[in-house]
């Protein structure tokens, strides 16, 4: 695998840095990297999404879900109470996990719920009013021409 050095992006450009770390931790990222516990990502509608996570064997008190520097940090740490017990097969995993998401600007929790053994995360991204796009009016009068022809001669 090819690595990249971002270091001269970081030298020669101000507030990209953002993105450049998004590439570097995509690019750095292990194809080996944990795939527990199963999740899918789903968009509900234009601006609300949907996280969805197999939590099976874990309880609210056990599961953390937090936000922190633009991320989604949900974690999960079981009690040990199996130390009386004596398995002879364990195929259900209940072992500690941090999954980590990188959220896009403006893109906010509004709540998870533990329903089944699925931890479901809503999200949605609330765009402020100053960044959405607006329609400005044309004007078409021709006194409103002459008005801007004449206040600029006047400052001239």
């Amino acid at each position: 695998m090819r690595n990249f050095d971002f270091a001269p992006l970081y030298r020669s450009s101000v507030g990209f840095d953002q993105i450049a770390n998004l590439m570097d931790r995509a690019l750095s990222s292990d194809s080996a990297a944990s795939s527990y516990p199963p999740y899918n990502i789903e968009k509900l509608d234009d601006d609300s999404y949907r996280i969805s996570i197999a939590v099976a064997g874990f309880s609210e008190a056990d599961l953390s879900v937090e936000v922190r520097e633009k991320a989604l940090i949900v974690s999960a740490r079981k009690a040990d109470e199996d130390e009386d017990r004596t398995y002879l097969h364990r195929g259900i995993a209940t072992r500690a996990f941090e999954r980590r998401f990188h959220l896009a600007d403006h893109v906010q929790v509004t709540g998870a719920a533990h329903v089944d053994g699925m931890l479901h995360i809503e999200l949605e991204r609330q765009v402020p009013e100053a960044l959405k796009p607006r329609q400005i009016r044309i004007a078409t009068e021709r006194k409103a021409i002459e008005k801007d022809v004449v206040d600029a001669k006047s400052v001239n």
